[in-house]
């Protein structure tokens, strides 16, 4: 995006409009705004624990903090060969985190930062950005707790942007860019503060909360 400074409230206007910003690479000064024709999306009655990932959410071998290592986390998310988090979009994500828009989900085992995922709230909407994991499960751990987080403080769109087969599995779905646009202007009209959250998350509410288990 030539001779343009990009500012945290032009993205907050990208994203209620339907669109997110990308770079070709962590190197590429450029900043690109995307609006898929198809889009991802938790339907957050929907999410989908296996058996196994109950199991590794009851074993509270990982545990779970919310925003405190907001930086870190997107540092996770980014180190990997191909990103699209350049310099630009992560200070704009840092500004944004820090004037309460953007929200990190932590995954610890020990003192480890093992997992985590990000994103942007507006309204009733949780724009999911990224996600990393460096123990099995740790990413879908993540994700649960998330899912759990929203529902309980009265989220009502999850968006993924993107479908992978990752996300596909857990519950993800993918839906046309205008239904996309319905159920985000729907989200827009309320208000939800996802760190409000009315009890601490237990493994078994997270279990009971976020979905079908198989």
């Amino acid at each position: 995006m030539d001779h343009v400074t990009l500012t945290p409230q032009m993205m907050l206007n990208a994203y209620a409009n339907g669109v997110f910003p990308m770079s070709d690479s962590k190197d590429d000064p450029e900043v690109f705004w995307v609006d898929p024709t198809d889009r991802g999306i938790f339907p957050l009655d929907q999410f989908h624990i296996s058996r196994s990932l109950a199991k590794t959410i009851r074993s509270e071998r990982f545990t779970i903090r919310f925003n405190t290592v907001f930086d870190a986390v997107v540092e996770g998310c980014a180190d990997r060969p191909e990103t699209w988090i350049n310099d630009t979009i992560f200070d704009l994500y840092r500004q944004l985190h820090a004037t309460g828009f953007c929200h990190s989900l932590e995954v610890f085992e020990g003192d480890d930062l093992v997992g985590g995922v990000y994103g942007l709230t507006l309204g009733t909407a949780f724009f999911g950005e990224s996600m990393f994991s460096r123990r099995t499960d740790a990413s879908k751990v993540a994700l649960a707790y998330m899912v759990a987080r929203l529902r309980a403080t009265g989220f009502t769109l999850f968006d993924t942007q993107f479908i992978t087969p990752h996300l596909a599995s857990l519950g993800a779905i993918e839906i046309a860019r205008a239904d996309y646009h319905v159920l985000l202007n729907k989200a827009l009209q309320h208000r939800a503060d996802i760190e409000a959250l009315p009890t601490p998350l237990t493994p078994q509410n997270v279990l009971q909360v976020s979905g079908q288990m198989s």
